[in-house]
């Protein structure tokens, strides 16, 4: 490349990092408002919150995501209960990391874990489909401690019994 290709490169690059101030607002600066809408609904006694789980660990936020609302409406009293399958069975793996099995390779690599360890502790439970998990290889001495391995029959069957309980159902999926 000639250079003055290379210094009007330069130049533009310079232009456009110009042409809006940066930051256009200093940390901290609201741009949302913080208005709730509905009310901060909590259980009412023996209600349930059931969330099954198609989604790949890292591929998307559904999975995380899920997990957050499956705590938060554990914390409100629901009797909240979570079930991977399918491939969703790998965000349940306490062999995840790098270079190590609990090592971070990038920020967040252990968010799920983390997680899913919390919401454990806390008193839900999670189930994870065997099925869901041979399809990846994965064993089930691997699972996070709390997981429960369940029968791939289970998943259509859990969901009955939790939808009898008259449970609120939050279903993900992404592919």
């Amino acid at each position: 490349m000639s250079d003055d290709i290379e210094t009007t490169i330069t130049e533009n690059i310079a232009t456009s990092i110009g042409e809006i101030a940066h930051p256009s607002l200093p940390k901290g600066s609201n741009i949302y408002g913080s208005t709730k809408i509905f009310p901060d609904y909590q259980a009412e006694p023996g209600q349930s919150y059931f969330t099954l789980v198609h989604g790949i660990a890292h591929e998307s936020s559904v999975s995380f995501v899920a997990i957050l609302q499956a705590t938060r409406a554990l914390r409100k009293g629901f009797e909240s209960a979570i079930y991977f399958y399918g491939p969703g069975a790998m965000n349940a793996m306490a062999t995840r990391g790098f270079p190590t099995t609990g090592d971070s390779a990038f920020p967040g690599e252990q968010n799920i874990n983390g997680s899913l360890e919390t919401f454990i502790k806390e008193g839900g439970r999670v189930f994870v489909c065997r099925f869901g998990l041979s399809l990846h290889g994965l064993r089930e001495e691997d699972l996070i401690e709390g997981a429960i391995p369940a029968h791939p029959l289970d998943v259509q069957d859990a969901l009955i019994h939790y939808a009898r309980k008259g449970a609120i159902i939050n279903s993900t999926y992404n592919f």
